[in-house]
């Protein structure tokens, strides 16, 4: 019998899975906080019998995932590799800030997406992830880490909201009291611009964060960049965000990749300036990482600077993102891309 994926399980589906196996409720909430406290045996749950282990046992797995490569950048930022159970590699990324930890996890196998500046459209899509799958990033890097992480981004390998209701049900078994607890409001989740899952989004009552990759003032070069882009347009998307902003009064954070004569002329600014003008949002520009074959190349930091001014003299809100991890190319692909290039060796 194929063993399930306990970290699959929110607390009221152990509960049930508990009571089913003969045992009172309340084990329920002592296993889930011992599974969400990274344990990677069962036999660590000392307060929980070892009959009740037994029975555990031979219905659930932990689903431990092992660290493959491991890369440390002389900023702090650690990169992982990781082996899930079925053989499958997944990349993960903690980013050091002064105020605590921020993981960058995956959600797919490969990616459908096929943005141009990304490393992960190189390599192709096998699967979603579980639920479980994504919260063991988490718990694998904080064990390996020995510290804690207090913010997730949902902006790793993979389009979350491709992968929308395993998603919606990490950030809820992240979020929970009982397990990691980490806040709603340290939680965001970054799409491409799945205009539907954005409005469901704004109907989930989660108090996490929503960024868009938006990288384009219109839809001609947004359609070159991002290939989502030609089923839903750019003005689709505006209008996705604006109905989420209403629904929840929360700010929107539009990601902008800076790419070197692409879209960082001031023409571009000026009209990225005119669509998001009166929206509450906050615009992050990002340097382009540069990827193997890949087309495009950064902006240097004069346009990147001139950029920044023209939209903040128009009233948006507008940060430029610091470069982390760029000695050990920390975008989210490239580790993985360059494992598999060796297997076929």
């Amino acid at each position: 019998m194929e063993l399930k994926n306990i970290k699959d399980l929110s607390l009221e589906q152990l509960e049930n899975e508990i009571v089913n196996l003969g045992e009172k409720k309340f084990r329920a909430k002592q296993i889930f906080k011992w599974i969400h406290s990274g344990i990677r045996d069962f036999n660590e749950m000392t307060d929980i019998s070892i009959e009740l282990r037994e029975k555990i046992k031979s219905k659930f797995d932990l689903c431990i995932y092992n660290i493959i490569d491991k890369q440390v950048s002389k900023d702090g930022s650690v990169k992982y590799l990781f082996e899930l159970p079925d053989k499958n590699t997944i990349e993960t990324v903690i980013m050091r800030y002064k105020y605590g930890n921020t993981i960058c996890v995956s959600t797919q196998i490969g990616c459908k997406m096929g943005c141009k500046f990304c490393a992960s459209s190189k390599v192709r899509f096998i699967r979603s992830l579980t639920a479980g799958e994504i919260v063991e990033q988490v718990l694998c890097a904080t064990k390996d880490l020995e510290q804690r992480i207090s913010n997730v981004v949902y902006m790793g390998i993979g389009e979350p909201f491709d992968n929308y209701d395993n998603v919606i049900k990490s950030i809820k078994l992240l979020n929970s009291p009982y397990g990691l607890n980490i806040g709603g409001r340290h939680i965001s989740v970054s799409t491409c611009g799945l205009v539907p899952k954005i409005l469901e989004f704004a109907d989930e009552g989660i108090q996490s964060t929503l960024s868009i990759s938006l990288h384009a003032p219109n839809d001609k070069i947004r359609n070159e960049m991002m290939p989502i882009s030609k089923k839903y347009d750019i003005i689709e998307l505006i209008n996705a965000c604006k109905t989420y902003i209403q629904k929840t009064n929360r700010r929107v954070t539009f990601e902008y990749a800076m790419v070197n004569e692409v879209n960082d002329t001031k023409e571009c600014a000026i009209q990225l300036a005119d669509l998001l003008k009166g929206m509450l949002c906050h615009v992050n520009l990002i340097p382009v990482n540069k990827i193997e074959n890949g087309i495009y190349v950064k902006s240097d930091i004069k346009r990147i600077d001139e950029f920044r001014e023209e939209l903040h003299k128009r009233g948006i809100t507008v940060t430029v993102r610091r470069e982390l991890g760029s000695d050990i190319e920390a975008a989210c692909g490239q580790l993985r891309r360059d494992r598999l290039k060796e297997d076929k060796i």
